[in-house]
């Protein structure tokens, strides 16, 4: 019997063939799915009997490989069998499906944002603790990231190499270092691959968008009597995402009918008092700020809005609403009204899923000196390509000022200017006869080389083995954003004048000396060429961001002594890490600085902040680097304590580990768990208890500064100061202390081919890395944080020298609380004259509490288990049932997320409501239903060689909930619910 003890329910490598399916069993697996509803994409899987196997486990929770060891650190695995079921074109999509998993990025994630940089990368999150929180592995190894906040993108990994990706769901800092808070996720790739596969697959959406294309071929043979090994592999995946739909309400993107612009329309505090709540939690909300083409936000023209040819028109607010002549609309709640005219709605113009296309080249050659000692090289050469567009026409919320004299004014506004007795008004407009949305495009490249030796040796009488690497990774992002707005060119080119010759120029005669080109946003007209040039250079908003990251790592581990109950096993091991970055930004955002690159390529202009920078409307990326290295040493320990007939056998398991970070100091990590697997039949019980720790990454160490003017209260004074955002690099690692107890069965003989586990887990982490806002810091100096007064002046006496340092500080904590569930069966469908096997595989993670605590005074802690609108559902859940036999498979899915709330702190009423507060504000409708998502999928052998597979996710195409905010957005959550809808796939696998 050989346990895979990855897994939390391991199992026995061979059931017996054609056991007929006890029906009370069947029963109550079946009941156990529909409890449970999630699924164990787990190690279950007997290896085939005519398999050899190794005997020797590598458990990843752990740094031990011993025979029979137990790890107490829960671990799922998914086999190569599981992601092929999958049939996903980014391996990424079937590992995030896992309850555990929450709060990962993916090609649906962030497709809102322009300068976050993120956009298009698949990277975990385990527990909903973040990505920077979550270790991820290549074969044990560490892998150089993709963005400056550490974390890696599964798309740059050689996926159809992968045998097996293991899921540790507990902190593991003590055996992998640092990151690991979350736990950790280790891709293994079959290094020793012999043959040639491929897979071919396409697929789209039910509504003829999201196409996509995946091709993939691996090639590996041995030489020279199997001493030299070559393993190559190619892929190159395509998927085109989802494009904007666009201004205005009617269906959404190719005829989804998700969107109907969601919002929070928020009464101010003091009109709160009158048992109504504060909050309405509203559908088809009308922006009244502005509009499609223009919309005139104040003044006795309030409410004149222009359309095709910029004829003007009385505007059509909701809610009944009558403007006031001061900004407000009666009967509205700023900033919306409900109904009326929704064609500047804007909400619907962000792309549902970013378009990506990923290649990637692995191979790997490893050569055997003799049978003990070999040597390797692996190299990895990915490019990840994405493109979104984060919202359409770049809206100007009622913030611009027409003049009446503006030649492109219709000559009844102008007489009513007159008549008014005003020279000018405030104005908004969606800008939506813009000829192109705005685009954010990333381009990532890795290139990653290892040259690595493993084998063992004997010393002392006893066995050992060693691995040890050099790694050099370097990631290069090259991000652009186009069709984006220069705001000072902007502002100057829409104040036109006509001239004295009859020509329309711009008012300013320094910005019409520097170029500047007249633009008419007086409604629906043709947009001057040169205008928008001028307003809209083709270069846009560019980042480039070079990353590496040197790895030096050497691990033995053996069993140098027999004890009373077996070996007694141990791991150590040193490594030394070196993370740098170095990003340049053009100058149009960073400002002009002797280290911009191509400055002269942008002429001096009067009108653009040249040296501070921040001209674009969004995405002004700063120039900045900053490097930290890392030595560590651990050591791991597994004692067996005792092993009989009548007590059972039980080990513990022991860790430490000690870093220096060159930045954040020294810390320690540890790990305490034992495995007791009782005299009961197929019973186990295990625990565990860490400490474990997060250091600063690149982008809070080193965030490069920006300054901008402000206003604080310092001691009764309004106080005029300069903001400066910058890194800290006097940060500390963020220390968290886990804890998780659990029972498993495994394969009891009276239920033979089930197992279960139940795993009830907490983690707390204290010293989390969080920002202040600029009240903040200045009141909690007052109240006497040193820390935080040594990043401000308040007294010089120069004025212009006080300045207060926006930095992230170790303030804030988090604690978590849940448990985990898997069960899974497999047996024989014999009894039912069905031929082959049924499996039924269940996993549910249970989220008790996610509770955040910012650390500042006069705030209290907050609790995200159950916000929807987060990514912690009280609830998710995965199952799947199978039937396969020698030649076919069919496979049903389930994923669920279970209903939940906006906030915790909200408080759902519609009458006598009680005072709201900061706090608690009440609300109408604090309910976000979950969802229950099926998929069907089914296999065939046609050939010996060729296998076919079809897929069809969210089978009944079902919408996500929509999910409201302060501001219009798409409005849903795709980090926790399809968004995309009903997606068919197709493909064939190939293997000789």
């Amino acid at each position: 019997m050989i346990i895979d003890t990855n897994s939390r329910t391991a199992s026995r490598t061979a059931a017996p063939p054609e056991r007929p399916l006890p029906l009370k069993l069947c029963t109550a697996a079946l009941l156990g799915a529909g409890l449970i509803g999630a699924a164990s994409v787990g190690a279950q899987e007997a290896e085939p009997a005519a398999r050899p196997v190794d005997t020797v486990v590598t458990v990843t929770g752990s740094r031990i490989s011993a025979r029979g060891y137990n790890q107490p650190t829960p671990t799922t695995t998914l086999t190569s069998e599981d992601i092929e079921k999958s049939a996903q074109p980014n391996i990424f999509t079937t590992i995030s499906q896992l309850p555990a998993l929450q709060g990962s990025t993916g090609s649906s994630v962030l497709t809102y944002s322009t300068s976050s940089g993120q956009q298009g990368l698949s990277a975990f999150s385990l527990r909903g603790l973040g990505a920077f929180r979550t270790l991820t592995l290549l074969d044990g190894q560490r892998v150089v990231p993709a963005n400056v906040s550490g974390v890696t993108d599964i798309s740059q990994f050689p996926q159809l190499l992968v045998k097996r990706v293991d899921v540790v769901t507990g902190g593991a800092s003590a055996s992998y270092g640092s990151d690991a808070i979350g736990g950790v996720v280790n891709f293994i790739t079959d290094k020793k691959f012999t043959g040639f596969k491929a897979n071919i697959e396409g697929g789209q959406t039910t509504y003829h968008d999201n196409r996509n294309v995946t091709f993939q071929a691996a090639w590996g043979r041995g030489f020279m009597d199997d001493k030299l090994h070559v393993v190559v592999s190619a892929e190159h995946g395509k998927e085109d995402g989802v494009p904007p739909h666009g201004f205005g309400m009617g269906p959404g993107p190719n005829g989804r009918t998700a969107f109907n612009a969601p919002a929070f329309q928020t009464r101010p505090l003091a009109q709160a008092t009158d048992g109504k709540p504060q909050m309405y939690d509203i559908r088809n909300a009308q922006p009244y700020q502005y509009n499609r083409y223009g919309l005139i936000t104040s003044g006795p023209l309030q409410g004149t809005a222009f359309g095709d040819g910029g004829v003007p028109f009385k505007f059509n607010y909701g809610s009944n609403g009558v403007p006031d002549g001061k900004g407000g609309v009666s009967g509205c709640i700023s900033p919306y009204c409900v109904g009326g005219d929704l064609s500047g709605t804007s909400g619907n113009g962000t792309s549902l899923a970013s378009a990506l296309k990923r290649q990637n080249l692995y191979t790997r050659v490893s050569y055997a000196l003799n049978e003990n000692h070999e040597v390797y090289m692996t190299a990895n050469v990915a490019e990840v390509d994405s493109q979104n567009t984060p919202n359409v026409g770049a809206p100007k919320n009622a913030n611009l000022t027409i003049q009446c004299d503006n030649p492109f004014l219709p000559a009844s506004i102008v007489a009513d200017c007159a008549a008014n007795n005003i020279t000018s008004f405030q104005y908004g407009t969606g800008n939506a006869n813009f000829p192109k949305n705005i685009s954010v495009e990333p381009l990532r490249r890795q290139n990653r080389f290892v040259i690595g030796a493993d084998g063992r040796f004997d010393a002392a009488g006893t066995s050992w083995s060693y691995n040890g690497y050099l790694q050099r990774g370097i990631n290069n992002t090259d991000l652009h954003v186009n069709n984006l707005t220069l705001s000072p060119r902007y502002t100057a080119a829409i104040d036109a004048v006509r001239l004295p010759d009859g020509s329309i120029a711009c008012r300013s005669l320094v910005a019409r000396n520097a170029g500047c080109q007249p633009l008419n946003i007086i409604g629906n007209v043709p947009q001057s060429t040169g205008a928008l040039a001028y307003v809209m250079p083709p270069n846009g908003a560019r980042q480039v961001t070079r990353q590496t990251q040197d790895v030096a790592s050497l691990n033995f581990s053996g069993e140098p002594l027999a004890l009373w109950a077996g070996p007694l096993a141990i791991a150590t091991g040193l490594e030394y890490r070196k993370e740098a970055y170095k990003v340049r930004a053009d100058p149009y955002g960073n400002g002009v600085t002797p280290d911009s690159p191509n400055s002269t390529a942008y002429p001096a202009d009067p009108v653009l902040n040249a040296s501070t920078g921040g001209n674009w409307f969004a995405g002004n990326y700063r120039n900045g680097q900053g490097s930290y290295n890392v030595r560590e040493a651990y050591l791991e320990v597994n004692l067996p304590l005792f092993k009989t007939d009548g007590l059972g056998e039980a080990n513990l398991n022991v860790a430490g580990r000690g870093t220096s970070y060159s930045t954040a100091g020294n810390a320690k990590t540890w790990k305490i768990g034992s495995t007791w697997k009782t005299s009961v039949d197929g019973l186990r019980l295990r625990a565990v208890t860490s400490r474990d720790v997060r250091a600063p990454n690149l982008s809070e160490l080193f965030a490069p500064v920006v300054t901008t003017n402000n206003v604080v209260n310092y001691r009764g004074t309004t106080l005029t100061v300069q903001q400066q955002v910058a890194g800290n690099t006097a940060l500390r690692p963020e220390v968290a202390r886990s804890s998780e107890v659990g029972i498993v069965l495994t394969q009891p003989r009276w239920a033979p081919g089930f197992s279960a586990s139940f795993d009830y887990y907490t983690i707390k982490v204290d010293g989390v890395i969080s920002t202040l806002g600029l009240q903040q810091e200045v009141d909690l100096c007052e109240a006497g944080n040193q820390e935080l007064c040594a990043a401000m002046v308040l007294d010089s006496p120069v004025p212009t020298n006080n300045y207060v340092r926006l930095q992230q500080f170790n303030l804030a904590s988090l604690k978590l609380r849940g448990f985990d569930i898997e069960t899974s069966y497999r047996g024989s469908v014999a009894k039912l004259g069905l031929p082959g096997m049924f499996t039924l595989r269940a996993l549910a993670t249970h989220t008790i509490d996610n509770i955040t605590d910012s650390g500042v005074p006069g705030t209290i802690p907050t609790q995200g288990a159950g916000v929807n609108l987060g990514s912690t559902p009280r609830w998710k859940l995965l199952a799947t049932q199978g039937w396969s036999t020698d030649s076919a498979s069919v496979t049903l899915t389930e994923r669920w997320v279970s209903n939940g709330v906006y906030s915790n702190e909200y408080i759902e009423c519609q009458t006598n409501c009680p005072a709201a507060t900061t706090i608690h504000p009440t609300i109408d409708n604090n309910q976000m239903k979950g969802a229950l998502y099926l998929d069907l999928g089914a296999t065939y052998k046609i050939s010996d060689n060729i296998m076919a597979y079809v897929k069809i996710d969210n089978l009944a195409d079902r919408n996500a909930p929509t999910a409201p905010g302060p501001n219009v957005g798409y409005g849903l959550n795709p980090s926790l619910y399809d968004v995309l809808g009903r997606m068919y796939r197709a493909g064939l696998r190939f293997s000789l």
